[in-house]
């Protein structure tokens, strides 16, 4: 008498209390407000001892961020690149997607900088005191030596700098280099490879450390201004989301025209790692689901293995036209502190032009791209207590932005494989066409 097949056990539902990351930001946000206006009301020596401890968590979160940008950034794109295994092919295929990187992220920048000077969400935001501190900390560079600052000296001194684009520079470089070697080659690729994934679960590692980082950095805020510097920073929060959709719709929207992309049935294929990087505001989670989609939609294997790692580090586009958004409410908010300053068209243009260039190296990390936020702040002689203003509702900022890093490249590998003559378009309507979803 054959015996009856066991009966699987439902999985056992989560617990209630046990919160993912996302939640955890959200309610270090909510009781770092509370702890904001708890301080706002007691007497200030009390509060300052309060701000020195909780500039602690805070700092300790930025400097974890720091320490692992350098090695993720360097293993990525070496995998990426050298992935390919062609030399001529992979030079072929990344030209295409660098200039189509440059493109659309410049289209990013410009869209941020129309909408956040049409909004003017930092008019009228008051600054911390102390905001005034650092104008004057460093000068900008030239275009010539924004140019020569790409190629380092040492590989070792630009990463213990953190100078991500010249990591980047390097890279590309050793990429060519291990394409090159053949055999000899191999070891180093997978060796890259693994990296990759090592300092992906770093990241994670780290971001365990974000709702205490995020929760001081609000309380320090909230302490010094009170709750009403929540209903501006809300402002701040409301004009990106308005220009991450108008991105979306109008640059991303044409792209897809312009190239012949199947609208429904890409929008199918990127609709999981989109919700997923968005409810995680993580793009390491959305990652391997879209390797799979989009090679399932019609993209060969050595474009999606090319195309999304070094999208990571060249094509953000939500980044990007956060990186213009905040910068300019930064200048901004520094207006209506600072007597007598002024930041006009003219230099938000040449700020944009520098962000052009050093938004490339910014790796696809939760927060990554406030070290570049910072790094462009003091080149430009602008306040840095501005960018821990905004870092106090960057979980918000986060799960938006990096939802249309992930749509931006999923895009990219599609109409890189379209100019290469290698979309699959019969594939893409089988699997995600309205006759697949009728299935």
């Amino acid at each position: 008498m054959p015996h009856a097949s066991p009966v699987p056990e439902a999985p056992t539902p989560k617990a209630w209390w046990r919160l993912n990351l996302t939640q955890q930001i959200v309610l270090g946000l909510v009781l770092g407000c509370l702890v904001g206006w708890w301080m706002s009301v007691i007497p200030v020596e009390v509060r300052k001892s309060w701000d020195v401890w909780l500039k602690v968590p805070r700092d300790v979160f930025l400097h974890l961020i720091k320490a692992m940008i350098a090695p993720l950034i360097f293993a990525s794109v070496v995998q990426g690149f050298a992935g390919t295994g062609d030399m001529k092919k992979a030079s072929r295929i990344g030209w295409k997607a660098l200039l189509y990187f440059e493109i659309v992220t410049t289209l990013a920048l410009v869209v941020g900088l129309g909408v956040v000077n049409f909004v003017k969400p930092g008019a009228g935001v008051v600054l911390p005191a102390d905001a005034g501190s650092v104008v004057n900390l460093a000068k900008p560079q030239t275009l010539p030596e924004i140019i020569l600052h790409i190629f380092p000296t040492s590989l070792i001194e630009a990463m213990a700098k953190n100078d991500v684009l010249q990591i980047v520079a390097f890279a590309v470089l050793f990429a060519v280099a291990v394409i090159a070697a053949g055999d000899a080659g191999k070891p180093v690729f997978e060796f890259c490879s693994s990296l990759t994934q090592v300092m992906f679960k770093f990241a994670g590692v780290i971001m365990k450390f974000a709702p205490f980082g995020v929760g001081a950095a609000i309380a320090v805020t909230v302490g010094q201004q009170g709750l009403g510097s929540i209903i501006t920073l809300g402002k701040l929060v409301l004009t990106l989301y308005a220009a991450l959709v108008v991105f979306v719709v109008f640059v991303l929207g044409a792209v897809i025209w312009i190239a012949k992309v199947p609208l429904k049935p890409f929008v199918r294929a990127v609709r999981e790692p989109f919700t997923l990087a968005f409810a995680t505001a993580n793009s390491e989670a959305a990652l391997p689901k879209a390797f799979e989609l989009m090679e399932r939609f019609g993209v060969p294997r050595g474009i999606v293995g090319f195309v999304l790692p070094a999208g990571y580090s060249f094509n953000l586009d939500g980044s990007t036209l956060h990186l213009a958004v905040a910068s300019v409410f930064v200048a901004q908010a520094a207006e209506a502190t600072i007597p007598g300053f002024h930041f006009d068209l003219g230099q938000q243009i040449t700020m944009m032009l520098m962000l052009m260039l050093t938004s490339k190296g910014v790796a696809a990390v939760p927060r990554a791209s406030f070290v570049v936020l910072v790094a462009a702040l003091e080149s430009f002689k602008l306040p840095v207590a501005g960018a821990f203003l905004i870092l106090g509702v960057d979980a918000l900022l986060d799960m938006a932005r990096t939802s249309v890093n992930v749509l931006g490249n999923c895009l990219a590998s599609v109409v890189v494989a379209r100019w290469e003559g290698e979309f699959d378009d019969a594939k893409a309507e089988r699997e995600f066409g309205d006759r697949a979803q009728s299935t």
